[in-house]
């Protein structure tokens, strides 16, 4: 059985500023969530249309989902994986642990 990896915010911040472009940042909340503020550069996908969307998805790229506090995105991380995903992670602690961080929101 294959775990998808979590990754910390400081992680995150640095593949962000390094390399945008092989990682897709997806915020699974839903649209009322997400208005109120998200981590810049991801794309508002929630939890309830992925399975519409995910034949849309470059599986080539690393897919790095987060939500409110981990919980849910984790739970997107492992169905990703059961769906032949291979670069699937969580950002641990989900935007809770990115505002704790001190990092700006879009």
């Amino acid at each position: 059985m294959r775990v998808f990896m979590e990754i910390e915010v400081a992680d995150l911040f640095n593949m962000l500023e390094e390399d945008n472009t092989r990682i897709k940042l997806i915020d699974i909340r839903d649209t009322g969530e997400y208005d109120q503020g998200a981590i810049p550069g991801s794309e508002n996908l929630p939890a309830h249309t992925l399975a519409g969307k995910m034949n849309g998805l470059d599986r080539n790229k690393t897919l790095i989902f987060y939500c409110q506090a981990g919980g849910r995105s984790a739970q997107i991380c492992a169905w990703f994986l059961e769906n032949g995903f291979k670069h699937v992670h969580n950002l641990r602690g989900g935007i809770y642990a990115w505002m704790q961080s001190g990092l700006q929101l879009a």
